[in-house]
C-alpha cells in the first residue's frame, strides 16, 4: 500500500477471519512490535507471537481496503466466557479512517456469537488514541486479569457484552 489513505472520501473495508502467517500481516505485526518497543520497556510489552495467534482458541481478523491489509486484531477465548483482545493494530497510513473502531465492533460481535459475557484487554498508558477508542466504545477500567500482574504502564479494561 503506497498511498496515504487519509484523503480518500469513501472507504470500503472488509474484515474477515484469516490466518496470521501471511507476509503482509507479519510486516504489520512487526510494525506493531516496533511501535510498542518505542513506548515501553520489554517487561511492559505483552505482545503475543504468531504461533500464539495460530492457536485454535484464537480468532484472528484482518481489515482490508481494496485488498490491502490495513489492520488486524485477535480475540483469545479465555475459556471463562470472556475473551481478550490482542494485537490490535492499524497501519499508520490508514489511521483516521475508523479501521480500529470497525475491528473492535467486529470482534465484539464475534465474541457475542461465541457466547462470551465480556471482552477484556490490556493496553499501555502511552497510547491515548487506543484508550480513547476503547473508552468511547464502552470499555471501563478494571484490575489485572488472567496472568497479568500490576504494571504502572498498563491499563486493563473490560466491556460486558449484552
Amino acid at each position: 500500500m503506497n498511498q496515504n489513505l487519509r484523503g480518500w472520501s469513501q472507504v470500503t473495508v472488509t474484515i474477515e477471519k484469516e490466518r496470521p502467517r501471511q507476509p503482509e500481516i507479519i510486516d504489520l505485526l512487526h510494525q506493531s512490535d516496533l511501535y510498542a518497543q518505542s513506548l515501553y520497556p520489554a517487561e511492559s510489552n505483552h505482545l503475543v507471537d504468531i504461533e500464539t495467534l495460530e492457536k485454535p482458541d484464537v480468532s484472528f481478523f484482518v481489515a482490508r481496503h481494496n485488498g490491502a491489509i490495513v489492520g488486524c486484531c485477535a480475540l483469545v477465548d479465555a475459556k471463562d466466557r470472556t475473551g481478550e483482545i490482542k494485537r490490535m493494530f492499524v497501519d499508520p497510513r490508514a489511521r483516521g479512517l475508523k479501521i480500529g473502531r470497525r475491528l473492535l465492533e467486529h470482534i465484539e460481535a464475534h465474541g457475542r456469537d461465541l457466547g462470551m459475557k465480556a471482552i477484556r484487554l490490556e493496553t499501555g498508558i502511552r497510547q491515548p488514541e487506543a484508550i480513547g477508542l476503547y473508552r468511547s466504545a464502552g470499555y471501563r477500567d478494571i484490575g489485572p486479569f488472567g496472568s497479568y500482574q500490576p504494571d504502572p504502564l498498563s491499563l486493563f479494561m473490560e466491556k460486558p457484552l449484552g
